[in-house]
């Protein structure tokens, strides 16, 4: 696009792409901050982390507050109990919302149209509303202090059956009609057919699942009463609770401790992240 100004041409085109790298900087710049500044705060001392006005690197680098840090609570346990819990919630929760979504989309059966819109409709329901119920059945059925208790009440997934459902009903018809022709049934269909052509829209819900248990607090906080069965968030809390006896350095660094997973998983999955979005932009 050009404009001609008092005779000569003037090219758009070049204002508008430093203006969008101009607001591409600006927000990484604005996320990118924060993130810089708890790093550097994990390796100060306490002195510098006290210093006004504040300096961004340490004179001299203090590796020694992450291994504090991690010896202010059992990290390791911690560890484990995030990663059981989050990766068999993750398997779960994506199992029943593929299963649930394929009904939705393929399956013909009576009031699937009404059963869909009631699921819909627990979407506009609190969470928190059911923390109490879920808490006095697990109570009776003693799965308190248990994996079981920490994902078995969570592993469905509105939104997933949703997302999946959508994806599905763009597939062609065609295929699904085809697959039947081949004798394959409903869960043949799925696993060969729905599933490998929704895979950017599946790593996207398996990662967008991840980081919420993995970042889960409240319901590990109310089912586990045992330090033994605490997850990650649940022990950067008591590091916190603990600040008389440690400094912002250490509580930054435990913090480190619970983001660096995400990030790694967020590394390994950002390929399948911006082509499900992109799928999801072009097909929704």
């Amino acid at each position: 696009m050009e404009r001609v100004v008092y005779g000569k041409k003037k090219p758009l085109w070049y204002i508008d792409r430093i203006v969008s790298h101009l607001v591409v900087a600006a927000t990484a710049l604005a996320v990118g901050l924060p993130f810089l500044w708890m790093l550097t705060t994990a390796i100060k001392s306490p002195v510098e982390v006290a210093q006004f006005p504040p300096i961004w690197w340490p004179q001299k680098i203090r590796w020694d507050n992450f291994a504090k840090a991690w010896s202010v609570a059992p990290f390791g346990r911690f560890y484990v109990n995030s990663f059981v819990t989050a990766v068999t919630g993750v398997a779960l929760e994506v199992s029943i919302a593929s299963l649930s979504a394929y009904a939705f989309a393929v399956i013909r059966f009576k009031y699937r149209d009404f059963f869909f819109l009631v699921m819909l409709a627990a979407l506009m329901i609190p969470s928190q509303i059911a923390l109490i119920p879920n808490y006095v059945i697990l109570s009776k059925l003693r799965w308190i202090n248990t994996y079981k208790g920490i994902v078995i009440p969570y592993v469905s997934s509105v939104f997933g059956t949703f997302l999946l459902r959508q994806y599905f009903l763009t597939v062609p018809s065609s295929l699904y009609d085809a697959a039947e022709m081949d004798g394959l049934g409903h869960l043949k269909t799925l696993f060969h057919i729905s599933l490998p052509l929704a895979k950017p829209v599946l790593g996207t819900l398996v990662l967008y699942i991840f980081i919420g248990k993995w970042n889960n607090y409240l319901w590990p906080l109310i089912v586990t009463t045992k330090q033994s069965m605490r997850t990650l968030p649940v022990g950067l809390s008591m590091v916190r609770e603990a600040e008389y006896a440690i400094g912002p350095e250490h509580l930054m660094a435990a913090a480190i401790f619970v983001l660096v997973p995400v990030l790694v998983v967020y590394f390994f999955s950002q390929r399948k992240l911006i082509a499900g979005i992109a799928a999801g932009a072009v097909k929704g």
